[in-house]
């Protein structure tokens, strides 16, 4: 009994401070701010390792790939972030925005369409949207 109560104190000691070591976020965040690209980008990909749920560590991933220019990678990380963060209108809007560059409507409509449900801190963009859609047209 009392090594199963040293056992538990031990682990309840060690593993937020081993949580807490392991969450690369914020320094990657201002190696981001800094436009230290790849070396945040190393932090975002290890942060996602400790913490695969951290929806803010696969946008800015995303963010950086858009300015490496390599949209393949910048998708699949937005998919990332909108699979666990539906509501992430920031990541959303970066999905519009590359469908509105493929010229893809019907994908931008129905996209615009969620985008509204759930705008509270980005809907000056829906205007936006819009009339870039109407450019294309």
């Amino acid at each position: 009994m009392k090594t199963i109560l040293t056992t538990l104190l031990f682990f309840g000691l060690c593993l937020p401070s081993f949580a807490k070591k392991n969450n690369f976020f914020e320094e990657a965040k201002i190696l981001f701010e800094e436009e230290k690209y790849e070396e945040s980008k190393f932090l975002f990909q290890r942060n996602i390792v400790y913490n695969p749920k951290n929806a803010e560590s696969y946008l800015y991933l995303a963010k950086i790939f858009d300015f490496e220019e390599n949209k393949v990678e910048q998708e699949k990380y937005i998919n990332s972030t909108l699979l666990l963060e539906p509501k992430n209108e920031e990541a959303m809007y970066l999905l519009i925005d590359i469908e509105l560059k493929r010229s893809n409507f019907s994908k931008v409509e129905e996209l615009n369409e969620n985008f509204e449900k759930i705008c509270s801190n980005m809907c000056e963009k829906l205007t936006l949207i819009k009339s870039r859609l109407k450019e294309l047209e």
